[in-house]
């Protein structure tokens, strides 16, 4: 991986985001997987086997047609720099945190509402101004790993096919990890295999949302010893880390109650305790931006260097 292309990459995404009406490698492996889920059997021990198949085939499959396309010869640097941008997503992360702020602080609760519910997996169609607040915070801090530190972690280790391989398994467990009776056994291996590969990222973001903080003083006592403890109270391995970063550098509790597919479901609280207001919210989209910039300055000197 050349630091230069690396660095480059990351500029791109925090300038383009994700360009409206620009084909996305993401959509091609979300139309698989729905054309796939229909070949899926019923049996549960057969859907557990072929959705372990479908995983591996998707991020294989995805690592070779990317290796194939970033070594071809004239265009390989181009192809290069347009997956390792695309397999970015702070850009457009920030982007749509602000156009949520925004129409929540014009008063459009409807829009905040449409707007939001393209960012996370719960139902936003009854929530308040205070539960769009808290759901865009929560989606915001946990999509900055999987969105950004874990992909740019796998670009930095093997370039951009290592990356794709990752975000295969990534849009696989965003569409079938959920412990429904539709996906519970289809989504069991990406989902596990989802934990495994973010588990690093998840740390290292964590530890980047921290000292984004204690460069905007940011600094609560304990902070870390906190964040452990939090994170250790989600059923995931891997969200409550950079979501109990992110709340306890910008003040700001995280959890609670919320629907998803018709289902009331109580999250842990992770934080402190308070709402988020639009000064906490600036804060975090200020946080989750240095701490961005910081991993992809330590990724460079990495490159550089080693």
């Amino acid at each position: 991986m050349n630091p230069l292309l690396f660095l480059a990459a990351v500029l791109v995404d925090r300038l383009l985001g994700d360009p409206p009406g620009w084909p996305h490698p993401v959509r091609l492996i979300g139309a698989a997987l729905v054309w796939l889920e229909r070949l899926a059997p019923e049996t549960p021990v057969l859907r557990r086997l072929f959705g372990a198949a479908v995983t591996l085939a998707l991020a294989g499959g995805s690592a070779l047609i990317v290796h194939l396309l970033v070594t071809l010869p004239g265009v390989g640097g181009l192809a290069a720099l347009y997956f390792a941008f695309a397999g970015l997503a702070l850009g457009s992360l920030l982007h749509e945190g602000r156009t949520v702020l925004a129409l929540l602080e014009s008063g459009d609760l409807g829009g905040a509402r449409r707007a939001v519910a393209g960012l996370v997996s719960r139902d936003a169609s009854g929530m308040d101004a205070s539960a769009v607040r808290r759901a865009l915070a929560e989606t915001v801090s946990e999509n900055f790993n999987d969105g950004f530190a874990a992909p740019l972690f796998f670009l930095l280790l093997g370039g951009p096919a290592l990356m794709w391989a990752y975000k295969a398994v990534s849009t696989m467990d965003s569409m079938w990890g959920y412990r429904t009776p539709r996906f519970r056994d289809l989504g069991w291996f990406a989902a596990r295999a989802d934990d495994v590969l973010a588990f690093v990222p998840a740390r290292l973001a964590a530890l980047a949302l921290v000292g984004a903080g204690w460069m905007l003083r940011r600094r609560p006592v304990g902070v870390w010893t906190r964040i452990r403890r939090d994170a250790r109270r989600m059923d995931s391995p891997n969200a409550g880390w950079p979501m109990a970063a992110a709340a306890w550098v910008c003040g700001a509790g995280m959890g609670g109650r919320s629907v998803y597919f018709g289902r009331t479901v109580d999250k842990p609280h992770l934080g402190p305790a308070g709402g988020w207001d639009g000064p906490h919210l600036r804060l975090l989209l200020r946080v989750v931006s240095r701490a961005g910039t910081g991993l992809a300055v330590a990724g460079g000197v990495v490159l550089f260097f080693f």
